[in-house]
């Protein structure tokens, strides 16, 4: 699915119910499970660190663009 077809289904009917029930369900599970959240938080801030690196800072995409010389 490239990110034309992603942004059709996300205007679709389907797209906004499945954005609305993982909108309700997140609200839910935060709001029932905020011991369990907070206890995970410092795991998930070191957890993002590296994430961010490799994905943030396009790791392995060392090129120059060809428009610049």
């Amino acid at each position: 699915m490239n990110a034309e077809q992603f942004r059709l289904f996300l205007g679709s009917k389907l797209g906004w119910a499945v954005t609305l029930a993982l909108a309700v369900l997140g609200a839910y599970l935060l709001w029932n499970h905020t011991g369990h959240v907070v206890y995970a938080l410092p795991y998930l801030i070191l957890l993002a660190c590296p994430l961010m690196h490799v994905f943030g800072h396009h790791h392995g995409r060392h090129n120059k663009p060809e428009n610049t010389k």
